[in-house]
Formats: structure tokens, sequence, C-alpha cells
């Protein structure tokens, strides 16, 4: 099964319970999506509130994937709130249900993300990627770039700090070659 792609959908008291949910699981099965496992709702909501106020107040976007009705997936595109950045978007809190990791959800929601940046005229879209857990691979493998590290950036643990790796995907360069082949 594909998953259904929403955009900035209506951020209803439900809906924010079930991106907290998700958020929760992600974090607890080992996920980098800004915390260490073991967390609960009340830890995660510390950062989902704010993120999502950040997210029905604008600038920022919600693009959110559904397994039938299930929330799956989710990426927020983040405006890094500089008016000479206004071509770019970082994305951040990329995940994926860990019950549903080797389906395909996780290329299937980046595509969706690049293209969804496309269609708001985006040239470049930026993650920044925790060391120690392979993610670089996936993303290299979708057209990202390493553009640089910040040395043991993250403390996961005292005396494990990880590097945070600088990721990069150049849209209008993926245009001109699309241009110059066809």
């Amino acid at each position: 099964m594909s998953l259904r792609f929403a955009l900035d959908p209506e951020l209803t008291a439900d809906l924010r319970e079930r991106i907290v949910a998700l958020w929760v699981d992600v974090t607890n099965a080992g996920g980098a999506v800004g915390f260490v496992a073991p967390v609960d709702a009340v830890q995660v909501r510390t950062i989902a509130d704010p993120t999502l106020a950040d997210i029905a107040d604008g600038p920022d976007r919600l693009l959110l994937g559904y397994d039938g009705d299930r929330l799956v997936a989710m990426a927020i595109f983040t405006d890094p709130r500089f008016h000479l950045k206004t071509h770019l978007r970082v994305l951040t809190r990329v995940m994926v249900h860990p019950d549903t990791q080797g389906r395909g959800f996780g290329d299937a929601l980046m595509r969706e993300a690049e293209r969804v940046a496309r269609g708001l005229g985006l040239a470049a879209l930026h993650v920044t990627v925790r060391d120690g857990f392979g993610l670089d691979r996936f993303y290299r493998r979708l057209g990202y770039h390493e553009v640089g590290r910040w040395p043991g950036a993250i403390r996961v643990a005292p005396g494990d700090d990880r590097d945070e790796i600088l990721m990069w995907l150049d849209l209008t360069a993926a245009r001109q070659d699309q241009h110059t082949s066809g």
C-alpha cells in the first residue's frame, strides 16, 4: 500500500495527539528526532507544542503521510527565518513509524517533500543528520550531498557526542539536469 500525503492539515487537538504519539514511538524505537529514548508524551510536547505553533501560525509547513487512516510519517519544512534564505527550507522532524519501516515509506516521504519543495519554487532542501545511525547513506541515495559536519555537536549522553551531518539537495541542479536530458 502506498502512502497518502497531506500538506498543511488543520492541526486539531486529535491530530496534535497523533503527531506526539508518532514522535514518541519513533524516539523510543531509537529514532534521531530530537530526543534520546526513553521519552513520553509530556517530554515530547515540550518541543512539539512550540513546533506545531510555528506551523499553525506560519511560517513552517507540515507534511504528513498516512497508511490508510493511520499517521505513519511526518516532515516539517522549517523556514530559516532569514530574508536571504527564502529560497530554501530545512526539513526537520523527518520520521516514519518504526513498525512500518522497510516498506519504502521513508523514500516516499522524502520524494513527496522534494515534489512539494519544487512546487513551492524552492531552490534547495537541507537536512541535518545525527551521525551513528547510517542515516546519511539514506539521504545520499535520495540525491542529498554532505556539505559539512559539526563535530560532537549532539550530546546524546555524557561521553557520547555525535557529529551533526549537514546534507543538501540542490533542486535547481536537478531541474537543469531534467531540462538538459529531455
